[in-house]
């Protein structure tokens, strides 16, 4: 049974991953739906009730009956490189290689319908405070008044993207900001913007979740660094990360958020206040951890690697019919 990883070819985090398979003896597929129609072709014949369908990358054909799971960590663009790209050509190609892969009984890390809702930061919000996860007061509103009236409340602010994107090609990471006092908030009513109250952290955390699996990871606020960069992708402290551990409860709660947003892997990020309370920040479904596993020593790639080397969907099923317990 086979592991088919859908990336792009630069994905670093990807190859610690590959590392861990190989070394166990699964087999690995990995490709970049950017490359369908020049290096990566596929085929499905659905014939007499029964499905057969085919990948071929690199000089090797994987049969997608033979998919132990998906994991669906970067990939880009469907045949973003054709010879003739065309946004017809992505949509059906987007449509060949994600229906038909919907269609294996092979497991997902993540499912592309649970990592499109789970992209949305205000769906993110309210399933936090579901869950049971402290959120910072938050607002997101295109009424410049709205925005007035929630500084006079919580005058402590910052300022972030609601989706994360930056408005010019190539893309780029928009930090998250202090707004000073006395903001104009006029421009507000150009496009929802998204205020939250600031967290006094003394800590960052990252949880890194693999199915039932958290490990987290925590960077302490050194005293001297500079209180307006509060984004800690920005930051210049040099203080490493180092392994944490989870209060039972908010791992409790961390489970219930991957439970209601059906997925297997997510990347928490909280904001530890002087209290020792866990704020939280968002979840990213496809987040990063080398830079973590680098600092900490934490075995996340290996824990992936498992996961992915665990039991398919329909194996797991008759697993439990049987009484057994399947990871």
């Amino acid at each position: 049974m086979t592991v088919l990883i859908l990336t792009c070819e630069e994905d670093v985090t990807a190859d610690m991953v590959v590392v861990h398979l190989n070394a166990a003896g699964v087999p690995v597929v990995r490709l970049d739906p950017a490359d369908l129609t020049s290096t990566v072709a596929l085929s499905g014949e659905y014939v007499h009730g029964a499905f057969r369908g085919h990948l071929s990358s690199a000089g090797r054909l994987l049969s997608l009956d033979g998919l132990r799971s998906v994991w669906v960590r970067r990939p880009g663009t469907a045949a973003a490189r054709a010879a003739e790209p065309s946004p017809w050509l992505t949509e059906e190609a987007s449509q060949a290689l994600y229906g038909m892969l919907r269609g294996t009984g092979a497991r997902w890390m993540n499912h592309p319908d649970a990592a499109m809702r789970a992209r949305h930061k205000p769906w993110q919000l309210r399933q936090a405070q579901l869950s049971g996860l402290p959120v910072p007061a938050t607002l997101i509103t295109s009424f410049p008044q709205a925005a007035r009236d929630f500084a006079e409340r919580y005058p402590d602010l910052v300022v972030k993207p609601v989706s994360g994107a930056h408005p010019q090609d190539p893309p780029r990471a928009v930090p998250t900001t202090r707004v000073p006092p006395g903001a104009d908030f006029a421009a507000v009513a150009y496009g929802p913007t998204l205020l939250q109250r600031r967290v006094a952290k003394r800590a960052d955390i990252r949880l890194t979740a693999v199915g039932a699996r958290m490990l987290a990871a925590r960077k302490e606020t050194v005293p001297g660094d500079d209180p307006e960069v509060v984004d800690v992708r920005f930051a210049s402290s040099s203080s490493p990360w180092r392994p944490a551990d989870v209060p039972p409860r908010l791992g409790e709660a961390v489970q219930a958020y991957l439970r209601e947003a059906q997925l297997s892997y997510g990347a928490f990020d909280f904001a530890e206040d002087a209290d020792g309370t866990w704020w939280f920040l968002e979840c990213n479904q496809s987040g990063q951890f080398g830079f973590v596993e680098v600092d900490t020593g934490q075995p996340i790639a290996r824990t992936i690697a498992e996961w992915l080397a665990g039991p398919g969907t329909e194996r797991a099923r008759n697993a439990d019919r049987c009484g057994t317990t399947a990871s």
